[in-house]
């Protein structure tokens, strides 16, 4: 961790100084406009409370959902300025834009521990496109820019990146937590290291599972992506998710792990049924007995056991992606189950991605993880050695 964070401001650079915050407010939402998960708000308050206690002038910006430049009434931050009243105890102003003359005006009018949420900042396309203009315009409501969106950070939008050219830039307290987490952890971990890699598609973990190989003594592989794998060993998978495209990688990832002398493993037994939905008939089959006129959609109970096994042997766990189709509830016993081994290991466990921490949610073993990251497609390309944009662009020490 080279950038500077809010605690290398010297303290009276902070009185009374519009300070531009880059929150990650993406929150989930019900049909009524409801938070159903406020952990990313919560995540922000130690850096909102700091700079308050400081006396600054606090402005925030954050997207939520994908309004693809337009302004779209159920992608307002209203929900989200409601609940961070109530967790911050004082009240919270809320823009109807983010940029523009009235904005400025409210940024100028604000009072020493003021706190200022903006509209969704990408209600603008410029946004997304990292447009220079737009990002000025962002800039000109404050005297210091801080990144604590660990989430979007992979993202080269103008403020995650754009409005570091017109501001000091810091990191704030979560961006830290996570860049250490995840750095420390799982750059000189505890052996065995093992990963656990699920979701849907090979093609979009290629680059990381790669890079772990490189690092880990043994890699689980689950979810939509094994199938491809196990297409790639010469067996059928019925209707299971598959990506053809990706075959001839799956064989070379098969032996890479062989050159290098990492236990690659993929699950022994499949709950399969003719569709995902809530209801249907299913069986566990062996994973190379599929019958042609159904799907595997979650790992069967051979597989927790054979995967609880490599759990319990490890010291250092990285898992992103769950390992079926988890959201339908028929189909989410063995990444739960998974979870609650994964949970009681005794090892230090990072999870990274959405779905896999509504795993550990529903399998109410949250507070026995060590680092659950906020982001999930950030957390992927840190662990690839990939550049963070939103990163790059902050101060160095």
């Amino acid at each position: 961790m080279n950038k500077k964070t809010i605690r290398d401001i010297p303290q009276e650079g902070l009185k009374g100084k519009k300070v531009l915050v880059r929150v990650d407010f993406n929150v989930p939402l019900d049909e009524e406009r409801r938070i159903t998960d406020d952990t990313r708000i919560v995540e922000s308050l130690p850096t909102i409370r700091f700079l308050l206690e400081k006396g600054a002038k606090v402005i925030l910006v954050s997207h939520l959902g994908r309004p693809k430049g337009k302004p779209k009434d159920e992608f307002r931050m209203d929900p989200v300025a409601k609940r961070l009243e109530e967790l911050l105890g004082r009240k919270v102003y809320k823009a109807n834009d983010c940029i523009g003359e009235d904005v400025e005006k409210l940024a100028n009018a604000l009072r020493e521990g003021e706190v200022l949420l903006l509209e969704n900042v990408r209600f603008y396309a410029e946004e997304e496109a990292n447009d220079e203009h737009f990002a000025q315009s962002l800039a000109r409501l404050a005297d210091i820019y801080v990144n604590d969106a660990f989430g979007t950070a992979h993202r080269a939008h103008a403020s995650t990146a754009g409005v570091a050219k017109f501001l000091p830039a810091y990191a704030g307290f979560l961006m830290e937590k996570e860049l250490e987490a995840l750095g420390e952890r799982l750059n000189n971990p505890v052996r065995p290291f093992l990963a656990i890699l699920g979701g849907a598609k090979v093609s979009s973990k290629i680059g990381v599972i790669k890079k772990l190989l490189e690092k880990v003594d043994a890699l689980l592989i689950g979810g939509g992506m094994s199938y491809t794998f196990i297409k790639a060993m010469g067996y059928e998978v019925g209707t299971s998710l598959l990506e053809e495209g990706m075959i001839e990688e799956a064989r070379s990832i098969l032996a890479m792990a062989k050159e290098r002398g990492v236990k690659l493993v993929l699950p022994e037994d499949f709950v399969v049924a003719p569709e995902g939905k809530e209801g249907v008939e299913t069986k566990v089959v062996a994973w190379n007995a599929i019958p042609p006129d159904m799907g595997g959609f979650d790992i069967g109970p051979k597989t927790v056991e054979k995967f609880g096994r490599e759990i319990a042997q490890a010291k250092t766990i990285f898992w992103n992606g769950p390992l079926g189709l988890f959201e339908v509830d028929l189909f989410a016993q063995g990444t739960v189950e998974i979870a609650r081994k994964v949970a009681e290991s005794g090892a230090v466990v990072v999870v990274g991605g959405g779905d896999t921490i509504a795993a550990i949610k529903k399998a109410g073993v949250e507070k026995k993880i060590t680092h659950i990251s906020t982001g999930g497609g950030a957390s992927l390309e840190f662990v690839e050695g990939r550049v963070l944009p939103g990163v790059e662009v902050l101060l160095n020490r």
